[in-house]
């Protein structure tokens, strides 16, 4: 990639970007919050944070989900302030990323008019970085033909559902198979789009996305187990990309259980360390204190991913990871609210520790 011209188009969103990352909780912060006897003794732990001025104004006793609501606000305020100051190719860059939460989002309205439920109501249960500007417009489909026209026509994932599905494939038996789907199509088109971008941005995003196939693909593996879906059609749903692709990917189609899963994970040395102390299928935060699910280890592994590339500069890969970083804090922060909240302490560290 051109320096100077990454300069003239990004190196000032890059400089915000890692402020951002600078104001992610510190391990000291998060000692403080294990601490918390109540919520609000954790609210007023947070308000030495970055969501401070998202909080101040809740009423107390604050919920876990007003809490998880009001930390996605601070997330979605910063990424949305790149957005409006992006240029091209960043702000391509910028909307790739959107097009996971879209994918959810549009799920959601799916199987909301499969249950013929009040598609409004659902509307406000999506995720504000799925939003595009046609998506109201769905709430108006009646039948899930009428959405599915609705999506491949006014959508940025008219591609995905063009390439990817029929109307008659959306049906409750479907719904997973159908995310899956999705997912699958865009995480091979924004790999293509990232190589396209140069280095240092294809190796950075590269090791990312690939990680991300990998676990799509062992989680995919784990829950088709005890299902009506069979092992071709567990083949297609992986990405054609990844370390395991394509061979691993070609044993993990025919597994029947979890041991053979493990077995063909333990011949990859990055995979095989995550194994360790591991319950495989299983939650993050199970039924003892020191419970560690290979979630939890593809997560940290994911953090570490995307810590290592604010090392580098002039590359666009350090808004995919600030964001990745961010939701990794929610999650963290939700979790030791949940462990206050219910008189679970004995939990209370099993968060994915970042900085």
């Amino acid at each position: 990639m051109n320096e100077i011209y990454f300069n003239a188009y990004a190196g000032y969103l890059e400089g915000v970007v890692r402020g951002y990352r600078d104001g992610l909780i510190t391990a000291p912060q998060y000692l403080n919050l294990t601490q918390c006897e109540t919520m609000d003794d954790l609210k007023l732990q947070l308000a030495t944070t970055d969501y401070a001025s998202f909080l101040q104004n809740e009423p107390s006793p604050m919920s876990t989900s007003t809490l998880s609501a009001r930390c996605t606000d601070a997330l979605v305020a910063e990424f949305q302030y790149l957005q409006q100051n992006a240029a091209e190719p960043i702000s391509k860059f910028l909307d790739y990323i959107t097009y996971g939460y879209m994918i959810d989002n549009v799920i959601l309205l799916i199987t909301g008019t499969l249950h013929e439920r009040d598609t409004h109501d659902l509307l406000e249960k999506c995720h504000p970085l799925g939003f595009f500007d046609t998506m109201p417009a769905l709430c108006v489909a009646t039948t899930v033909q009428d959405l599915y026209s609705t999506v491949l026509v006014d959508s940025p994932l008219a591609g995905y559902f063009r390439e990817c599905l029929s109307a008659e494939d959306l049906n409750e038996l479907n719904i997973e198979i159908i995310r899956n789907t999705l997912h699958k199509a865009y995480l091979e088109d924004f790999y293509a789009y990232c190589q396209s971008l140069g280095e240092p941005t294809a190796s950075i995003m590269s090791n990312i996305l690939k990680l991300e196939a990998d676990r799509r693909t062992v989680n995919i593996t784990i829950n088709s187990f005890g299902t009506e879906l069979s092992k071709d059609d567990r083949a297609k749903l992986y990405p054609r990309l990844g370390n395991m692709y394509p061979e691993a990917q070609t044993r993990l189609a025919r597994v029947d259980d979890i041991d053979q899963v493990k077995a063909i994970l333990e011949q990859y040395s990055e995979y095989k360390a995550m194994l360790v102390g591991v319950s495989l299928g299983a939650s993050s935060g199970g039924t003892g204190a020191n419970d560690v699910t290979l979630e939890d280890r593809f997560f940290a592994r994911e953090v570490q991913f995307n810590k290592d590339s604010f090392e580098q500069q002039f590359h666009y890969g350090v808004f995919y990871s600030w964001l990745r970083l961010k939701e990794q804090e929610i999650r963290n922060v939700v979790w030791v609210a949940e462990c206050i909240s219910q008189q679970q302490k004995d939990k209370i560290n099993n968060y994915t520790s970042i900085y």
